[in-house]
C-alpha cells in the first residue's frame, strides 16, 4: 500500500467508513500478529495486544502525524500495550523465528533437513538469539522477519539510522559467536547448505 492510499484510507475512516477501517486492519493485522508473537512467545497476549492496538489506533486516528507510517504508529501503540502486558506475563522469545532467520523458512529445500537436524539448529539458533539484549532481538525480527527497511526500524525505535545499522552488525556479529559455541549442530547444516544458502 502506498502513503497516498493509506492516507486516503485514513481520511476516510476518520469520517467514519468502515470499510477502509476495515482495509486498514487487513492490511496490517498479520504482520503485527506475527511481531507481537515473536517479541512475545505468547500466542493469547499477541492475540489481546493485535486487538487492542487496532481499537486504539482506529479511535484516535484523528491525532494522526500524516508524515509518518501508519504501521510505524500502530506498532508503537502495541509495544506500549506489550509493556503493560509483561506485567502480567513473562515474555519468551518465539522459537519460530528460528525458521524465518533470512528468509529460510520458506524455502521448500528446508524440508530435506531431517528432524534432528532441524531439532539441533533450532536449538543453536534459539541460544545465539538469546544472547542479545531485548532491543537487538527487536530490531532483528523487523528487519528479517518483516522486511522493514532501515529508516522505518530507526522511527519505530526512535534511533538514528546508523545506530539501527550498528546494533544489526553487533547482533550479527554475537550470533555467529554464540553459533560457534555449537559448532557440533552446525556441521551438519554445512553438509546440507552451501555458502548461498541453496540446499544441495
Amino acid at each position: 500500500m502506498t502513503r497516498s492510499e493509506e492516507r486516503r484510507l485514513i481520511e476516510l475512516a476518520i469520517a467514519g467508513d468502515r470499510d477502509a477501517a476495515g482495509q486498514m486492519i487487513r492490511a496490517h493485522q498479520t504482520s503485527l500478529y506475527a511481531y507481537m508473537l515473536r517479541i512475545s512467545g505468547r500466542p493469547d497476549v499477541a492475540e489481546d495486544v493485535v486487538q487492542d492496538a487496532f481499537v486504539r489506533a482506529l479511535t484516535n486516528l484523528e491525532r494522526f502525524d500524516f508524515r509518518f507510517r501508519f504501521s510505524t504508529w500502530l506498532f508503537t501503540i502495541a509495544k506500549r500495550l506489550y509493556v503493560n502486558a509483561c506485567q502480567k506475563h513473562k515474555p519468551s522469545f518465539d522459537s519460530e523465528i528460528v525458521d524465518l532467520w533470512e528468509g529460510r523458512g520458506d524455502r521448500p529445500e528446508a524440508a530435506t533437513i531431517d528432524q534432528e537436524v532441524h531439532d539441533n539448529v533450532a536449538t543453536a539458533l534459539r541460544a545465539a538469539l538469546a544472547v542479545l539484549p531485548e532491543e537487538q532481538r527487536e530490531i532483528i525480527v523487523l528487519f528479517y522477519q518483516l522486511d522493514w527497511p532501515i529508516s522505518q526500524i530507526a522511527e519505530y525505535m526512535q534511533m538514528p539510522e546508523g545506530t539501527v545499522k550498528s546494533h544489526l552488525h553487533r547482533s550479527r556479529q554475537r550470533m555467529r559467536e554464540a553459533l560457534d559455541r555449537h559448532a557440533d549442530h552446525m556441521e551438519r547444516v554445512r553438509e546440507i547448505w552451501d555458502p548461498t544458502g541453496v540446499a544441495r
